[in-house]
């Protein structure tokens, strides 16, 4: 792909999953249950009543998915860690066992050649920190720079990069909000206060990963989409920026140390618990953002609806994926030049992107993914657009790995680079792996050649 040569010889090639969505073993070795095995549990809330308890067995299995990624030949590996494994309680004894797999992860991918990259939260709250009120109390933020140092503090001599939080959107907005995720709260002060505490979790997190490993590269991962509106109609633009700030600027603002947007605290009408110092601590310097996109957003005003009051209609590309969602590529360009352009950010990695297809098995035994490797070469090629332009891209992350427990959707959505069978747990890398592993080898030649 001649259209990637504007990436940089030293781009990070890498697959992301998480904690929940992969790992199983949700009651061994001294794990406690998260928010996502409660919601997962309660009828009706998942699709075909799926649950997380053994995904797709990776704890039990992490020789063979670091051999995946060997094969796929891929720089990083961004996982996250499950809270409730290594703290059960969310505060107070630490489990050792819990660290101990981690650390045995880490040095597999190291002795693998591949960079470790740690995700502290990836939605998976300690359900004992729920029943005492969750995010939307403050004390669930110190909690969580307390586990964020206790990591660090074990795997801080061999992992270097950092995310403190992926997606604090959808932890607010979707679990405290809408109510589609865990915990599966619909109340607007609950969600608002949530989006306050995880940002101020970030920031304590980040001075609590920095005292106890100086030379650590932090960052957080926001999911971000282009607003546009549905017509030109005044409504419909006032709602496009509605949206704007509910999925975009109130993640980035407080984050890059420009405050709250004060039209979206005005829309919300809820009172920030905001104390001295804290704004300081939410904009703590970082040394990367995080990006993880798969749509856009086309919206119309929905004055009956909930904040934003701005409804998603569908795009007018012809492709959508399994999830309904639209392929637009072009997004994720416009994304990394908004973030380079408009917020002056110095280092981005796309730390998700992906699709969902349903996927088939043939009876050769191989998985012809076509949509989905176009979906990666076109999301690749608007990268190397982007970095072009001047975006100080540093590394693509592809989602995911393998197929896994995609929350709510349960088991059918399938994301992965590999296929999984749940029954037997074999893995098979999909036609869209062996081209991303093209991709990667072609790069690597390149960057040979050029050293």
């Amino acid at each position: 792909m001649n259209d990637l040569n504007a990436l940089p010889p030293d781009f990070t090639w890498g697959v992301a999953t998480a904690a929940y969505q992969i790992e199983g073993a949700v009651a061994e070795d001294g794990r406690a249950p998260s928010i996502w095995d409660t919601f997962s549990h309660l009828p009706g809330t998942i699709d075909n009543n799926d649950n997380g308890d053994v995904a797709c067995d990776h704890y039990h299995r992490v020789p063979e998915d670091i051999g995946l990624m060997k094969r796929l030949g891929v720089d990083a590996y961004r996982f996250s860690l499950a809270w409730p494994r290594v703290i059960p309680g969310g505060d107070g004894p630490v489990n050792k066992a819990g660290l101990d797999f981690y650390d045995r992860l880490v040095d597999g991918l190291l002795e693998a050649g591949i960079t470790p990259f740690a995700t502290l939260y990836h939605w998976d709250l300690p359900q004992a920190l729920q029943d005492r009120g969750g995010w939307p109390v403050r004390e669930t933020a110190e909690h969580f720079a307390r586990y964020a140092s206790v990591v660090a503090e074990r795997l801080g001599d061999r992992v270097k990069d950092w995310a403190t939080l992926n997606e604090p959107l959808c932890s607010s907005w979707i679990g405290h909000l809408e109510g589609t995720m865990a915990p599966g709260v619909t109340d607007l002060e609950a969600a608002v206060r949530t989006s306050y505490h995880l940002h101020l979790g970030h920031g304590l997190a980040v001075q609590a990963i920095r005292a106890v490993s100086p030379d650590a590269r932090i960052g957080i991962v926001n999911n971000l989409s282009p607003i546009e509106p549905a017509s030109d109609s005044e409504a419909d633009r006032a709602a496009a920026v509605r949206a704007d700030g509910h999925t975009n600027r109130w993640w980035l603002d407080p984050i890059l140390g420009r405050g709250y947007p004060q039209d979206m605290v005005d829309l919300y009408g809820v009172e920030l618990p905001i104390r001295p110092g804290d704004l300081e601590t939410i904009a703590a310097p970082l040394d990367w953002m995080g990006l993880n996109y798969y749509f856009r957003q086309i919206v119309q005003d929905d004055p009956a609806g909930v904040a934003p009051f701005a409804k998603q209609v569908d795009g007018p590309n012809e492709l959508h994926t399994h999830m309904g969602w639209e392929v637009h590529a072009e997004g994720l360009e416009q994304l990394l030049l908004r973030l380079t352009d408009e917020y002056g950010v110095q280092r981005i990695f796309v730390t998700e992107n992906g699709s969902a297809f349903p996927d088939v098995v043939r009876e050769d035994g191989t998985v012809d993914d076509s949509e989905r490797t176009t979906y990666l070469e076109d999301h690749l090629a608007a990268c190397a657009r982007a970095v072009a332009k001047g975006a100080p891209l540093a590394g693509y992350f592809a989602w995911s790995l393998m197929d896994n427990f995609e929350w709510a959707y349960g088991y059918d959505k399938r994301f992965g680079l590999v296929h999984v069978d749940y029954e037997t747990q074999v893995r098979t890398i999909k036609a869209s792996g062996h081209r991303y592993a093209e991709i990667i080898r072609e790069a690597s030649a390149k960057r040979d050649a050029s050293a």
